[in-house]
């Protein structure tokens, strides 16, 4: 729950919201969330009216029928890191270096799922973890797959902070990188975003064929040389096209081509 300093009325909505899976009357809900009762009268009758609440007479209140209509909309989104657990396996076999699957989540992407390669070390990248879109090989293969104009706008709200000294800190210099991405048809990123760590990318796309994330393999630098930084982005690039394709994408849409952010995004 949102500490009071800055609970907005967004975070009370979304308390109640939560209290609702567990407490039904308006006492419990206004004791376990902190808010006054008239508050979360308030609250419930905008739920109610908007299908997420249903009144249940007596002061009781239940979950509505749009919470499970949400869910259905969403639910392949939610479920993508179960569905990518089978080609993460193919690919961290093929490639031996560890794996990772990140959904784009606004201007960052986030770590959704990682297989472990079977290596004497770990990787300190871990599921929940947030990723700058500049300085990784995620990052910046989701950016390839983007208009120019669009990739400078979102530079303009996140910056380009430097992770470590061989981070991307112009952006023009990140576009002309982005050009080679999409040549190659994968993102390389040469401890950028963490020193001694090297790590190759490529785009996932969904049935309308905008990128929704992405795949990544990622070793200890001193573990590889340039051609299995190659080898790596190849298996990559074809292994994202491969759950691109099966989440439905187009094919002319499912992988990196030359010219490719012209088209819909």
């Amino acid at each position: 729950m949102a500490s009071e300093a800055r609970r907005t009325a967004a975070d009370k909505t979304l308390d109640v919201l939560e209290a609702l899976a567990r407490h039904r009357s308006i006492a419990e809900i206004s004791e376990v969330t902190s808010l006054p009762k008239p508050t979360v009268h308030r609250i419930l009758q905008t739920l109610v009216q908007r299908g997420f609440a249903r009144y249940l007479g007596r002061g009781s209140y239940t979950g509505g029928p749009r919470i499970l209509t949400l869910v259905g909309s969403h639910q392949r989104e939610v479920d993508l890191p179960n569905q990518v657990l089978p080609t993460l396996e193919e690919l961290r076999e093929e490639t031996d270096w560890t794996v990772h699957f990140a959904l784009l989540t606004g201007d960052e992407a986030v770590y959704a799922a990682k297989l472990e390669a079977d290596r004497p070390y770990r990787l300190a990248s871990r599921v929940g973890m947030s990723l700058a879109l500049h300085s990784t090989s995620v990052g910046k293969s989701v950016l390839a797959a983007l208009p120019e104009e669009s990739v400078l706008a979102l530079l303009k709200r996140t910056g380009m902070p430097a992770r470590t000294e061989r981070t991307h800190t112009d952006p023009a210099r990140l576009l002309e990188e982005l050009a080679a991405v999409r040549r190659r048809g994968y993102a390389e990123d040469h401890e950028e975003n963490e020193a001694g760590v090297i790590a190759v990318g490529a785009p996932v796309f969904d049935h309308s064929g905008t990128a929704v994330g992405g795949m990544s393999a990622a070793t200890l630098g001193s573990f590889s040389d340039e051609g299995a930084l190659a080898g790596c982005g190849q298996a990559v690039a074809a292994a994202a096209r491969r759950f691109s394709l099966t989440l439905g994408a187009p094919a002319h849409r499912s992988g990196l081509t030359p010219g490719q952010p012209d088209g819909p995004s």
